[in-house]
């Protein structure tokens, strides 16, 4: 009999009345230029305490039955990948995932930030920001907007949505008008 392992979630996202009060708040602007965008320029992963990185922490927080070695390191445990319900029992399986990328939100008014709000950004374990998901599913993503890529798993999408729209609002950022229109239609899941 396979062993259950158990998903666990992100910092909560608001209610769905709540996001789409946000949403309706988010400026819509097309997408800024991605000149002068790097990755380094959203310094992450970076220390948390106890010799543990971003990443580390993540991994603990939604993984089942983790153990860590002696530099935090995951070296075993369970994970669910709520964008495409696959189980991953191998850390090397996981990747973890900006819900809105980074260089999705330099396109929405990042590339104006300086680096400490970049790094925060990077970084964020308070908000619904960072997840563990399976390296297949973000690499799919990349670094698209809801109207480009959703969740596979279509019982995420309300989760998905609430984090995603929460995020632009707590950071500013813009949404274009096809991004709007698709986390309406993910909203919806949520009734």
């Amino acid at each position: 009999m396979a062993a259950v392992v158990v998903r666990r979630d992100l910092p909560e996202a608001p209610p769905a009345s709540v996001a789409r009060t946000e949403l309706a708040a988010l400026a819509v602007d097309a997408p800024h230029s991605m000149a002068g965008y790097s990755r380094a320029r959203f310094p992450h992963w970076v220390q948390q305490g106890q010799q543990c990185d971003t990443r580390e922490v993540v991994l603990a927080r939604d993984g089942q039955d983790v153990v860590r070695d002696q530099e935090c390191r995951a070296v075993s445990g369970a994970w669910v990948s709520p964008y495409d319900d696959k189980i991953l029992t191998s850390a090397s399986q996981v990747d973890i995932d900006h819900i809105v990328p980074l260089a999705n939100a330099w396109r929405s008014g990042a590339d104006a930030w300086d680096t400490p709000t970049r790094r925060k950004f990077a970084n964020d374990l308070e908000n619904p920001q960072l997840i563990a998901v399976s390296a297949a599913s973000n690499r799919s993503k990349g670094d698209q907007s809801p109207d480009q890529w959703s969740p596979p798993s279509r019982a995420y999408w309300c989760t998905y949505s609430r984090a995603w729209t929460h995020i632009k609002h707590v950071y500013r950022l813009n949404v274009t008008a096809a991004e709007r229109d698709r986390l309406n239609v993910m909203l919806d899941t949520c009734e």
